[in-house]
């Protein structure tokens, strides 16, 4: 512990989760614990002493030390120790998963920076609620509160009333000259304004002159198929099943972690991605390479699952009206998140014990590390994965509709943007007249 730099204070307690772990292997011997047996421990520790976030990585560095660099466990080897520090990651109370749960009122009123501002929280409160009976996204309800909030403040406590189109123009015109934002974001924040003064002011900005901003024209981050394999190559474990599945399927990375094992269809060799952008459903084949692969993940998590109903836990979040119809269905393995955390959360309202799907910002972080490792000088991320997944189903000859399908897209010009990077004659590579010379 000295020469890796673990505080004093803290010393106690990596002995005390040490302690648990050998306690928890006997009669084994620490250099003959097996991958498995000290994945498995994790979870099961974490259920029994009701583990933090914090508490959760500081156990799983505790074990790293003892096996690692004490025991030289050979199989230690193998863990994927940065995906355990950072799986039990708790999800923000904004988080889309659980700001379902919470009314559009309570969430404006636990935004500590909107209560700097008290005589403006009803008008808040009101857009919140409209948005919500509308149905709009969580994330879209949020940013568009926020957005109301900075224009309220930009102009200057001014009663509602005598809000005009004028006041919107000058607010837009601040955001690109004055903060140089981005045409994306400029138009983001208009889409705000627009819906809070018809929807919430009814008083519609039929007089605005302020014309859109344009978004230029953006080409994709798209991989070639050996920066693919050289990216998998720097993956493991459950990151690499999830990278694998992203790339395999189009599906974006908040589709792929909300994954429910019901939404798996082995036998019809698809998977159903439910909710996605725009909360449309779609059908997408499950990638035969990769059904091994998820059994074998899954076997893993129903040990996870049964182990948490034995415990007397085993729920996961279920939208409200569904939870209300099916009172059992939250504990039920349909149900079960395809890539639960391993660590189980506390509503701190109801006290309810329930295993959420993991954070995604960890995933996030590996794909981008991953990229890095592998050489790759592209900005990597989750998303270029969609990305090459439709580039390439191009390249093989599929049409741009069943492409535009599989990606959930409403429009096919949103598809269209990838046959800019298609590596076929006659859009890309032009032979270079240098080459001639």
């Amino acid at each position: 512990m000295e020469r890796h730099r673990i505080p004093h204070k803290q010393r106690e307690w990596y002995v005390k989760r040490a302690e648990a772990f050998i306690e928890a292997m006997r009669p084994a011997r620490m250099r003959e614990v097996t991958e498995e047996q000290i994945t498995a421990f994790f979870p099961r520790y974490a259920r029994e002493q009701r583990l933090t976030d914090w508490q959760f990585h500081q156990t799983v560095d505790a074990v790293q030390l003892l096996l690692v660099d004490l025991a030289h466990n050979s199989s230690a080897e193998q863990v994927d120790w940065d995906y355990w520090k950072s799986a039990a990651k708790d999800l923000a109370p904004d988080h889309p998963t659980l700001a379902r749960t919470v009314t559009p009122e309570a969430a404006v009123e636990s935004r500590s920076y909107f209560q700097r501002s008290a005589e403006d929280l009803d008008l808040l409160k009101s857009l919140a609620r409209t948005l919500r009976a509308r149905r709009y996204a969580i994330r879209t309800e949020q940013t568009y509160v926020d957005w109301c909030h900075r224009f309220i403040g930009f102009c200057g406590g001014a009663d509602p009333a005598a809000w005009g189109p004028a006041d919107v123009e000058r607010f837009l015109a601040h955001l690109a000259a004055d903060r140089g934002v981005a045409a994306s974001t400029q138009n983001q924040a208009l889409n705000a304004l627009v819906f809070l003064f018809r929807h919430v002011l009814e008083r519609p900005l039929d007089e605005l002159r302020f014309t859109r901003a344009k978004r230029p024209p953006r080409v994709p981050v798209v991989l070639t198929r050996d920066e693919i394999r050289a990216l998998f190559d720097h993956l493991t474990g459950t990151r690499a099943l999830m990278a694998r599945l992203m790339y395999g399927t189009g599906m974006r990375l908040m589709e792929c972690i909300r994954l429910r094992v019901g939404d798996l269809d082995f036998g019809n060799r698809r998977i159903v991605i439910r909710d996605g952008k725009g909360a449309k459903d779609r059908v997408v084949p499950l990638p035969e390479r990769l059904r091994v692969l998820l059994e074998t993940h899954l076997r893993s998590v129903r040990t996870l699952h049964d182990e948490d109903l034995a415990a007397g836990v085993g729920e996961v979040f279920l939208p409200d009206a569904l939870a209300r119809k099916s009172p059992h269905a939250p504990s039920e393995w349909i149900w079960q998140y395809v890539f639960p955390s391993p660590k189980l959360a506390t509503d701190p309202k109801g006290g309810k014990v329930r295993r959420h799907h993991l954070d995604e910002s960890g995933m996030q972080r590996a794909v981008k590390q991953a990229a890095q490792s592998a050489g790759i000088a592209k900005r990597v991320n989750c998303h270029a994965l969609r990305h090459s997944f439709a580039t390439h189903l191009l390249e093989d000859g599929y049409d741009i509709r069943t492409v535009q399908e599989l990606l959930g897209h409403a429009d096919v010009s949103t598809t269209m943007i990838y046959t800019h990077v298609m590596n076929r004659p006659g859009v890309l590579p032009v032979k270079s007249p240098v080459d001639g010379l």
